[in-house]
């Protein structure tokens, strides 16, 4: 009933979205005499947060087009390499552009989509030849696709990484940390010839052990049990996944919210502000994080739940129990793939100590391959995305890559 009563809810509210927008619309017309109105401005910034209280379940377009290569515009193009049904590997094809390395960005499959990467990839483009995991809206996937869990999610990184072939680079963005750390652990044991040269884990819940936040004390809490009952619900019928038991990205982003709601609202009463006083540059760079941060995606349940117990709960990884269909993972299997590690002093997710735990994980690997950076006066956003992203974490991560390439 948890999706239903949502559904109701966005059903019932669509109307009202509607007219404000209409209205807003209405308002904003460059009528003589109503324009400079305060009043006027002040209806029309109510009925712009009025729209902008809902979600959207669609992804949104990562819009870009160009990027500088060596002081030159070069075109982009979008390209579906390889597609699976919960999500695709989708490479950024820059037109006439040199050899340059390889780079796997996996974004995290948790309640939003790869597109919150956007800034990530931006920066990454101009160096590199960037790939990233596409995933798919659960809700939208059928149920003759079967389930998709914490092994599939390894399996498909591997198999991302053996599609990129020999001396690939793999990034890993807060969630699939865990996974991707995994797939390479298994891609050593095996001696796999496509095992990255580098391995890249940025705000990741290594060790959720060391330094608990707020999410971690709410995993840890509560029984798994608690979990499925409570938060996780089918997916109604109007939609091409109906009844795939999912952990909805309403729910997921209500939690992020009511972490930090007063510098959400506060944010909302800025926009409201800007938009009165005429101020479109501060206005437009609030709604277009809010643009993307409010588009959710559902998460199969299977994976949240199994992410939930192995990670959160039980802490398999650090004490040497995880295990990806029926084999041991053994992080000191990895010699070949060099380990940078990415840290944000202001982490309220991941916190410090939770990534660089890799670190020591990986005894089989030389110093010489290992790296740590700890970013100060950054949250979790701000590893990988922002200016401090761009011209002081970046030029860390790019400096590992060329010189372990």
């Amino acid at each position: 009933m948890l999706y239903e009563a949502y559904q109701a809810h966005v059903d019932v509210m669509g109307p009202f979205r509607v007219m404000a927008q209409a209205t807003g619309a209405f308002l904003k017309q460059p009528w003589p005499g109503l324009n400079d109105n305060v009043m006027v401005r002040a209806m029309a910034a109510a009925c712009e947060l009025v729209v902008r209280s809902g979600m959207s379940h669609s992804r949104p377009a990562f819009g870009i087009d160009t990027v500088r290569v060596g002081g030159r515009e070069v075109a982009v193009t979008e390209e579906n390499v390889l597609q699976t049904p919960f999500g695709n590997l989708l490479h950024f094809a820059k037109d006439g552009s040199e050899e340059q390395p390889r780079v796997l960005l996996v974004a995290p499959m948790s309640g939003h989509f790869a597109t919150l990467l956007r800034g990530t990839v931006k920066t990454l483009l101009p160096d590199n030849d960037v790939y990233i995991t596409d995933w798919k809206n659960a809700r939208n996937v059928s149920l003759i696709h079967g389930r998709f869990d914490l092994d599939d999610f390894i399996d498909t990184i591997t198999g991302f990484m053996n599609f990129l072939g020999p001396r690939n680079h793999v990034i890993a963005v807060c969630q699939p940390a865990v996974p991707v750390f995994a797939a390479v652990s298994l891609m050593a044991a095996d001696g796999a010839p496509n095992q990255p040269a580098t391995m890249t884990l940025m705000g990741g819940p290594i060790d959720t052990r060391i330094n608990p936040t707020q999410v971690n004390v709410l995993a840890t809490t509560r029984d798994i049990d608690w979990f499925e009952r409570n938060v996780v619900t089918s997916v109604p019928l109007r939609y091409p996944g109906a009844f795939r038991r999912v952990y909805p990205g309403f729910l997921q982003l209500a939690g992020f919210m009511t972490m930090n709601l007063d510098r959400h609202v506060n944010a909302h009463v800025d926009l409201f502000h800007h938009l009165v006083k005429g101020d479109g540059e501060s206005a437009e760079a609030t709604q277009k994080f809010y643009d993307e941060y409010t588009a959710v995606m559902d998460l199969p349940a299977e994976f949240y739940l199994q992410t939930i117990r192995e990670v959160f709960q039980e802490h398999a990884l650090p004490l040497g129990r995880l295990v990806s269909r029926g084999r041991k993972v053994e992080p000191r299997a990895i010699k070949r793939t060099a380990l940078l590690t990415v840290e944000g002093e202001k982490d309220d997710i991941c916190a410090v100590g939770q990534t660089s735990a890799a670190q020591d994980l990986c005894t089989g690997l030389a110093a010489s391959k290992k790296a740590h950076h700890l970013q100060r006066q950054v949250g979790h956003y701000g590893v990988f995305n922002g200016r401090r992203w761009s011209t002081e974490i970046y030029p860390v991560v790019r400096d590992f890559i060329r010189s372990h390439g």
